[in-house]
Order: C-alpha cells, then sequence, then structure tokens
C-alpha cells in the first residue's frame, strides 16, 4: 500500500475454520436473491391500490417491520446497514458512512502513540532483507477489549452483522498509517499453505475502515477484477483494475475465499500513492 501524510486505516481481519463461512454465504446469498427476486417481480403489481415497492418504503418509514423471534446469538431489533456491491469476481462491497468523523478520530486518539513499522508474514524462502519496501506504513494491533472509549467494540459488532462472521472469529483490529510515497504492494489477505505452510485456520474476509480523507490517490486496488489482466504480468503503479478511494468513515468489504474454502486468485489488492489534505 502507498499512503499519504495522516491517513490511517481500520483493518478488521476475519480468520475462521474453512466450512464455515460456506454455511453463512451461502444462505446470506439465498437471501438476497429471494428478497431481490421478490421485488422485481412484484414492484409493478399493486396491492390495495399502491404499489408493492411503494408500500414497502411506507411500512420502513413508519418502523412498522415487525423483528422474528431470534437466537441466543441474533438481536431483537431489525437492523438495514446501506452497501454497495462493487463486484462480485471478486467480491467486494462498498459501506458509506460506516462509522461517524467522531468514532474514526477517537480510533486515531487511542492508537497514534502505539504505532510502529508494519511487519510483514513471510513466504518460504523470503527474509526480511528481501521483502523490504513491499509494506512501508506503521501500524498497531488493539482489540475491542483493549479500547476504553467503547468505539471498536461497536464497530466490531456492525462489522459482524455487516459480514455474517460472528465476532469471535476475527483477528484483532490492525490500525494502519500511510506517510506519503508509503504503500503495501499488490498481496493477498489468505494464507496459501503451498506458500507459507499448513495453517490451522484461514482469513475469510477482510473489513476496511478509513479513519481519514485524501485529497487524490491511496486507493485501494483490486487489478484483477472480473478475471482482467491476470495474465500479463502488470505494473501496479499503472494503477489498472477496479480502484475505492478512501473517504473517512467509509467502510470496505472484501471475500479472499472462495464459498468452498479455496483462495480467490482475482482478490489480489494493493495500496497506492496518495496526498494527504
Amino acid at each position: 500500500m502507498k499512503g499519504n501524510k495522516g491517513r490511517s486505516t481500520l483493518v478488521a481481519l476475519g480468520r475462521t475454520k474453512l466450512g464455515l463461512p460456506a454455511v453463512l454465504l451461502s444462505c446470506s446469498l439465498f437471501f438476497l436473491a429471494g428478497f431481490f427476486g421478490s421485488m422485481l417481480f412484484s414492484q409493478d403489481i399493486p396491492v390495495g391500490g399502491v404499489p408493492r415497492e411503494r408500500l414497502l418504503e411506507e411500512l420502513k418509514e413508519e418502523g412498522e417491520w415487525r423483528a422474528m423471534a431470534y437466537g441466543e446469538t441474533g438481536e431483537s431489533t431489525i437492523s438495514s446497514i446501506p452497501f454497495q456491491v462493487l463486484s462480485l469476481k471478486p467480491r467486494a462491497s462498498y459501506f458509506p458512512e460506516f462509522a461517524t468523523a467522531e468514532q474514526c478520530q477517537a480510533i486515531i486518539r487511542i492508537t497514534k502513540s502505539k504505532l510502529t513499522p508494519s511487519t510483514l508474514a513471510l513466504r518460504k524462502g523470503e527474509t526480511q532483507e528481501s521483502t523490504k519496501g513491499i509494506r512501508t506504513s506503521s501500524g498497531t494491533f488493539i482489540s475491542a477489549s483493549e479500547d476504553p472509549t467503547g468505539v471498536l467494540g461497536h464497530i466490531e459488532r456492525k462489522i459482524a452483522r455487516a459480514t455474517m462472521i460472528p465476532r469471535d472469529q476475527g483477528e484483532s483490529f490492525n490500525v494502519l498509517r500511510y506517510e506519503i510515497g508509503q504503500r503495501y504492494a499488490a498481496h493477498y489477505d489468505a494464507f496459501n499453505p503451498a506458500e507459507y505452510g499448513p495453517q490451522k485456520s484461514q482469513r475469510v474476509a477482510s473489513f476496511l475502515l478509513y479513519l481519514s480523507d485524501v485529497e487524490e490517490g491511496g486507493e485501494t486496488m483490486f487489478p484483477f477484477e472480473n478475471g482482467l489482466n491476470m495474465d500479463i504480468g502488470y505494473d501496479y503503479e499503472k494503477c489498472i483494475g477496479l480502484k475505492v478511494k478512501p473517504r473517512q468513515g467509509d467502510g470496505l468489504l472484501f471475500y479472499s475465499l472462495f464459498v468452498n474454502g479455496t483462495i480467490d486468485p482475482m482478490m489480489q489488492d494493493n495500496k497506492i500513492d496518495n496526498l494527504s489534505i
């Protein structure tokens, strides 16, 4: 990732056993398909003289959604988290205003003094010297239980709802700061056992929360979106592919694994140069 002066990013990383996410994601996909299918086939059919789409909006405005019975790990209320699907290949979604400016500033305050040079997981045959320059940011790890303000706990619960991955299957938050010219070059967030050795668990998804704005650059880039550029030996500094610009409080979710637990080869990402405000 290449970064800007003063730019911070909060990264929540989910690791879990390989079998579980396939069940959760499959259920989620079937639910969404059913919901949108219902909207497509019924929105033009009047119900009591009112179009179906309009009726649903009125119910929402009046707060008349009826919650279902819920399990011990469920919630008693219905929540709505706005998001936009940016890509299905790889699976990436954008969450506008996922956190408030005050929450972002609180996270920066409690972690700013703890930042140290970011480290890199080494593959077989690699050394710190041979990988020097790949990741040049500074950062720190912090769990929600270490945050006296409660902000990280709130963010963690919201991420669990957005991803349908339980909180106890996530890693600690990784708060990162990128100065001008710093970067994290192209990489996968999951760990290929052929390169890193046997894995007891695997990183299923990553959720980025942008803690500050930038004037220019700083995008998170997915160069292989929809299978493009995979056979050209691309130069990541040319900034090709799907690019997501950081905006304070916005979130970015992307899944590193297919629903069968194998690594998605299109989910290579990197972060490119940006300028600070």
